[in-house]
């Protein structure tokens, strides 16, 4: 059994997330360095996909050199003890036109916790290089304390500094790798 691999182009992908400040106005940042593979079945039907992320805690980048040092620190991301965030895939459900439920296991620091999210598919086509790329938009939801981003400061009329919920948005390309020989486990598994 053959699968194909498609590798991330991070030149025409960006990982964002935003959160409330002080309950009015929003913060919105990224991350720089992030890598990811996904493979699905031979036809490339994304229904099969199984897809890897990972982020570079340290790349973390909201404009303002302050705070990003302090979601470096161990008040956050401590990226020095933990310095990538993971998401491994553990299913890809149809919801027609293109969108997905995007299942999986999501690792901050220590933490993993299973998270969903909302996928569409933008598209598949080759590129003027004769390369095949497809393009998707995730995006979902997390609560920062499941994770252990647990600092929190108060204002003085009794308001949180930083939201609990975080919305995360990446804009992802990937292309499509020459197709890999399936291993003796996924073998296992297939005619199991």
């Amino acid at each position: 059994m053959t699968k194909l691999s498609w590798q991330l182009d991070p030149a025409h992908s960006e990982v964002q997330f935003r959160v409330r400040h002080l309950m009015v106005s929003t913060v919105t940042g990224q991350f720089k360095n992030f890598s990811s593979n996904v493979t699905t079945a031979e036809n490339g039907d994304f229904k099969t996909a199984e897809i890897e992320f990972t982020i570079e805690a340290a790349s973390v980048n909201t404009g303002v050199e302050m705070r990003d040092n302090h979601l470096r620190s161990d008040d956050f991301f401590n990226a020095e003890k933990y310095p990538t965030l993971q998401f491994k895939s553990t299913g890809l459900k149809p919801l027609g036109d293109g969108a997905y439920q995007l299942d999986g296991l999501l690792t901050i620091r220590d933490f993993t916790k299973t998270v969903s999210l909302h996928v569409e598919l933008g598209g598949v086509v080759v590129d003027p290089y004769g390369n095949t790329k497809a393009g998707f938009e995730v995006t979902g939801k997390i609560n920062r304390k499941d994770f252990g981003l647990n600092w929190s400061a108060v204002t003085e009329a009794g308001g949180v500094v930083v939201a609990d919920e975080v919305k995360i948005q990446a804009n992802v390309q990937y292309a499509k790798v020459q197709p890999v020989a399936a291993t003796t486990e996924a073998l296992a598994e297939a005619t199991a």
